[in-house]
């Protein structure tokens, strides 16, 4: 056992050892760094992955964005009730499908946009770090994504698998 304070870089319970440690630490950190870029726009950084999301295609239905954005539908609906209620987004019917909503953007929501292509950039000269690093460590933590997302999904097939009498 070391000392208290100390690290031990044998300890598989180290804190500083956990990746999800370092992943949750990344993610407050990094949206830290958005936040003053995003809030003369008027958006909180969940709410701009919401219009990236319509940027890059609208309408959307309610579930293809609760899909794309990886959001349950509860927590997209508070999101998409604040972008209406500032004037960026519309929610109507689907006509191909009334049970369904489809969610647009409005003319302020487009042309938002316009401001938006500066985030990126002042995100990476705040970050201090080359596009080629960034890249890469998406492309590394898409792949974490990927392998976390097959652990659970097997775990729950394991789980509500039919065990022997």
């Amino acid at each position: 056992m070391s000392a208290p304070g100390r690290i031990d870089d044998g300890d598989p319970l180290a804190l500083e050892r956990q990746v999800c440690f370092a992943l949750a630490v990344a993610s407050r950190t990094v949206i830290s760094v958005y936040r003053p870029v995003l809030e003369p726009m008027g958006l909180t950084h969940p709410q701009y992955l919401v219009m990236l999301a319509l940027w890059g295609e609208e309408p959307l239905s309610v579930t293809d964005l609760s899909r794309r954005l990886e959001l349950d539908p509860a927590t997209l609906s508070r999101l998409l009730r604040r972008l209406e209620s500032a004037g960026l987004v519309r929610r109507d019917r689907n006509p191909a499908d009334e049970r369904s909503l489809a969610v647009a953007l409005t003319e302020a929501g487009r042309d938002l946009r316009t401001q938006a292509l500066a985030v990126p950039g002042t995100v990476l000269q705040r970050l201090g770090m080359g596009l080629d690093e960034l890249m890469d460590l998406r492309d590394r933590l898409t792949d974490v994504i990927g392998a976390a997302k097959s652990a659970t999904e097997s775990a729950t097939e394991a789980a509500t698998e039919p065990q022997p009498a």
